[in-house]
């Protein structure tokens, strides 16, 4: 990645061509670090998207949004309240400093004009976005107290410093390549990478090695092995980068990714320094190229982010519920051995007379062995005989009691890890944020996790995602346990045929089959389409038994998603995601 003050300068021209004064239509923050701004300009209408995530710090324009909470947090209410309908008049950038600033036109409550500055703060684990009124801070996206920065502590009504920038520098903004290769020269040495990234302001190690591949041509040198012809070289692609800022001769967006198709890096110029080891392609525009660098990164860290909780809350109900059952396991065990205690009972009592009283124990005739063969019974001495053995039936009563409970008890924590486990898989597989808050919501229905607000309405059921097979029939698939329920139990009819792989948490998948004969193809496509939405999509021959769906039933007090089914058969098939793409219905 090479986000650098380079790449900032090239990306505020970019965006000042399309956001001259535009006005803010909407403001939406997805998360606690990411805002987007809708604003529409003479031009059209954008989104300008804001993050300032640790792992991702960065601002442009984007096409797709990331998905909002249903309730806005403060921060996004102070910028509705303050900048709504403002006009952007500026984008300012220091230097080559990692910080935009958008200068907007606002009125306020008296319907006076004010000046409020939106400052994008894009360095790396201080990353932070903050509103400025008056060179005071408003309100920021991370708030910074005293105990976390005397230095700098960002609050409201503190007076706003801009991060502090980088000293005894050199900005290719105000210095040719003359001056910052005497810079080098005069320096420390070491490779020459290095030493250019030591002396100068807005270059990334990124653009620092492109310079130092192209000067060497991919040789390996340091400072002091370079002849004076390949200084010359160093100043020429120093300049040739300087210019590329300065007047966007060269200006390319760049994006390389791995041979395996992973975004790596991206840039404003091309690069050429990882030879075949990398693929680069241009993109139409810096914002363009940034979206598409970070939006599977982002999505899924967002879904990460989101659904923590509740997969620690899954993990640890799991663990909880298996040190139960080794428990219940152990003492069935014990349990098993209560035909002993009723041997002692009967022997006790059919021979009371070779009891001495006050005996620990005593050598009775086994009457159930072939041999008669003897057998010492413990005793309490304190009891007589007949005591004793009323003792001893008294526990094997108890066993029997306790092994049918704990057979009922071990069923139904088996059950629960099932069910645990098909909420782990339905997590594992949730691609939006939306289907994460289905999955909170059956867990919160279940008991497992508790609402502290009552009044929060809860979020409308999505519905199961949509497929047609390559004859035309037409397959639906839950995206959890309760969606699995509401298709079987209440969407699917009878002569449908519904699928599910055999023993392994996945999806309620059905095939409609509108009273016609399913064709074979459509039988193994739908078959595998519950595989590929089942733990076992990274598996190959998957068993998926199918069955008509008035053969699926739900026992009376199971959980979402638990069902019996019965005349089935079994297709083995391996999961290909690539076909459910195909499949899916846009």
């Amino acid at each position: 990645m090479a986000l650098d003050g380079g790449f900032v300068y090239c990306l505020a021209a970019e965006l000042r061509e399309h956001l001259q004064d535009a006005r803010i239509d909407k403001i939406h923050q997805p998360s606690r670090e990411e805002l987007v701004l809708a604003m529409r300009s003479k031009s059209g209408t954008y989104k300008l998207y804001m993050s300032a995530r640790v792992q991702a710090p960065r601002v442009h324009l984007v096409t797709e949004t990331p998905e909002n909470p249903s309730t806005p947090p403060m921060f996004c209410m102070l910028l509705r309240k303050r900048l709504g309908g403002g006009k952007l008049t500026a984008i300012r950038q220091d230097g080559l400093e990692r910080v935009l600033y958008f200068d907007f036109d606002c009125v306020n409550e008296l319907g006076d004009h004010v000046l409020l500055t939106l400052s994008c703060e894009m360095t790396g684990r201080h990353s932070n976005i903050v509103l400025i009124e008056g060179g005071k801070v408003v309100d920021a996206i991370k708030r910074v107290d005293f105990a976390m920065s005397d230095i700098r502590p960002i609050l409201p009504n503190v007076p706003y410093a801009p991060p502090a920038p980088f000293t005894n520098r050199l900005s290719p903004l105000e210095y040719d390549g003359e001056a910052i290769v005497a810079a080098v020269r005069s320096g420390r040495g070491g490779e020459l990478s290095g030493a250019l990234l030591g002396v100068t302001q807005g270059f990334s190690p990124l653009v620092c090695r492109e310079i130092a591949s192209l000067t060497l041509r991919r040789q390996q040198k340091s400072c002091d092995e370079l002849t004076e012809e390949e200084w010359e070289r160093l100043r020429f692609y120093i300049d040739r980068v300087r210019k590329t800022l300065l007047t966007g001769e060269r200006r390319v967006p760049y994006l390389l990714r791995t041979s395996d198709g992973v975004p790596s890096a991206f840039s404003y110029m091309l690069i050429t320094q990882f030879g075949l080891s990398a693929v680069g392609a241009e993109r139409e525009s810096l914002s363009e190229l940034l979206e598409a660098f970070y939006s599977e990164k982002d999505k899924a860290e967002r879904l990460r982010a989101k659904s923590h909780d509740m997969l620690k809350l899954l993990v640890n109900a799991s663990a909880r519920v298996e040190r139960k059952l080794q428990r219940q396991r152990e003492e069935l065990a014990v349990s098993a051995e209560r035909e002993q205690k009723r041997l002692y009972g009967d022997l006790l009592m059919a021979q009371t007379y070779a009891v001495p009283a006050g005996a620990k124990e005593a050598v009775l005739v086994n009457y159930y062995d072939e041999n008669a063969a003897s057998i010492i019974v413990p005793l309490d001495p304190a009891l007589n005989a007949a005591a004793n053995a009323q003792k001893y039936y008294k526990e094997y009563r108890k066993a029997q009691t306790a092994e049918r409970v704990l057979k009922e008890q071990i069923e139904a924590g088996e059950r629960e890890l099932r069910y645990l486990d098909s909420v782990l898989d339905a997590l594992s597989r949730a691609a939006s944020i939306a289907e994460l808050a289905e999955v909170r919501r059956e867990l919160s229905e279940s008991g497992y996790i508790r609402e502290t607000d009552k009044r929060k309405k809860a979020p409308a059921l999505l519905g199961p995602m949509r497929f047609r097979t390559a004859d035309g029939f037409a397959v639906a698939v839950g995206r959890n346990n309760m969606q699995n329920d509401q298709l079987t139990l209440r969407t699917a009819r009878g002569r449908d045929l519904w699928f599910h792989v055999k023993d392994i948490p996945g999806s309620h998948t059905v095939l409609f089959t509108d009273g016609q004969e399913p064709t074979e193809q459509a039988i193994r496509e739908a078959a595998i389409l519950a595989a590929t939405h089942s733990k076992a999509a990274s598996s190959s021959q998957v068993p998926v038994d199918y069955t008509l769906v008035k053969h699926v039933h739900k026992p009376s007090g199971a959980k979402p998603g638990m069902v019996i089914y019965e005349h089935q058969k079994t297709l083995y098939v391996t999961p290909d995601p690539m076909l459910a793409a195909r499949l899916k219905e846009k």
